[in-house]
């Protein structure tokens, strides 16, 4: 499906990711076989690969419908049904109810092969990463990140950074592996300390395991599995420009997430939601606050208009704020005119990333915010990342990009950088 471009209900027929060219399809020998797709993308121009995929069997619109009321063990009543191709999504993937056993090996074997494909992707070895940076809503395992990476073949001695801020997860990753004004007094500063080195950076998200358990219907037909990582030399191949992270916490709950992660719960004013604790040798844990469901759910959300209404206004006031960052600096630099030449948005639903888009452009800022992901449904913070492999071959040394990361919380990360060579 071309930039943009939205289908409508009636696309039954639209192709699955697994059916796209480039695509190598894989079973992971798991509970009968669940199927797996990657594509592996590279750009030598800028130095910079990385792989995306999914796994678990993929559900057009029309037959959702059935997998959804099989879960719910009752139809969707009248208006509960909705419109998914005109909030941008055609197909998701999601896999069938498993033991805790076989949740957990799939999602690390999933995970390695990722971070396999990835540093192939681009052109190292899994010896030679020196750090991985993965965000995720909702972790099969405390310790996943240090699993996939030590059945990945990478060295335990590897910076290993867990990131929970729900959907903004990867690009708050990201935003610390660039960003060296995000250490606080005392932490780790990991820009600083990640600076030169070989670094994977990505968000995986098993959303069809979580969401099994609940009884949300909206979350039932949006959420499905994707996970994309990216390899960079933080100042070398991608360059911080300007950035910054927010936390508008969603005290109404109008997108509440249970928090399957260590954090200590507590809200204390005037200071961070987010803890950074660690969690394990070479491993660091950044948890955020979540306004978690009352009756115990995984996830219970307002709805569509309801998630335009939470992300959309503090949305744009933190990227016209890093947008005007840029300007200054570019004038500083002797730039003035330097474009942003794409923004890599997440892909909650296009109404929301079309709406911004009209927003922005009330306050003067105009840069593509192109639709990538129709394929996938939201996969929170896997979705970022699997936006920018996909416009990476089109990109080209020295260009300015804009990430913008969002998610329940209520957090916001947003960065413009620089590829390199």
């Amino acid at each position: 499906m071309s930039e943009n471009t939205i289908a409508d209900n009636s696309t039954a027929a639209a192709p699955s990711f697994f059916q796209q060219s480039g695509v190598r399809q894989e079973v992971i020998p798991v509970a009968g076989g669940i199927p797996f797709g990657v594509e592996r993308v590279s750009n030598s121009a800028v130095g910079i690969g990385g792989a995306y995929g999914a796994w678990g069997e993929s559900y057009d619109n029309a037959h959702l419908k059935e997998l959804i009321e099989q879960r719910l063990g009752e139809p969707l009543g009248d208006g509960e049904d909705m419109n998914l191709a005109e909030l941008g999504f055609v197909n998701r993937h999601h896999i069938p109810d498993l033991t805790a056993d076989e949740h957990l090996e799939l999602e690390i074997e999933v995970g390695a092969r990722l971070l396999r494909e990835a540093t192939l992707a681009s052109d190292w070895q899994p010896g030679e990463i020196q750090a991985v940076l993965i965000g995720m809503s909702v972790p099969v395992a405390d310790d996943y990140v240090a699993q996939i990476c030590r059945r990945a073949g990478i060295p335990d001695s590897a910076l290993k950074v867990s990131v929970h801020k729900a959907c903004d997860s990867s690009v708050g990753g990201l935003n610390l592996a660039l960003n060296p004004e995000l250490a606080a007094a005392g932490q780790t500063n990991i820009a600083e300390e990640l600076y030169g080195k070989k670094v994977l950076v990505g968000g995986i998200e098993g959303l069809s395991r979580f969401t099994r358990r609940t009884h949300d219907k909206n979350a039932l037909q949006l959420f499905g599995n994707g996970a994309g990582v990216i390899g960079v030399i933080p100042g070398i191949t991608m360059k911080f420009l300007v950035g910054k992270n927010h936390e508008a916490f969603d005290d109404e709950g109008v997108l509440a997430v249970h928090m399957y992660y260590p954090h200590s719960g507590q809200k204390t004013p005037g200071h961070s939601l987010v803890e950074v604790s660690q969690a394990g040798q070479s491993h660091i844990r950044v948890a955020g606050l979540m306004h978690e469901p009352e009756n115990g759910d995984p996830i219970a959300m307002a709805g569509p208009m309801g998630m335009v209404k939470l992300f959309v206004r503090t949305g744009v006031e933190v990227v016209t704020e890093v947008h005007q960052a840029y300007q200054r600096l570019m004038e500083k630099l002797g730039m003035p005119d330097k474009p942003i030449v794409v923004a890599i948005v997440h892909h909650a639903n296009y109404k929301i990333n079309k709406l911004k888009e009209k927003h922005l452009l009330r306050e003067g800022i105009s840069f593509p915010m192109p639709w990538l992901l129709s394929e996938f449904g939201n996969v929170s913070a896997a979705s970022n990342m699997i936006a920018f492999l996909r416009k990476l071959p089109s990109l080209k040394p020295g260009d300015h990009i804009l990430f913008d990361g969002f998610g329940a919380g209520t957090y916001y990360d947003v960065l413009a950088v620089a590829l390199g060579s």
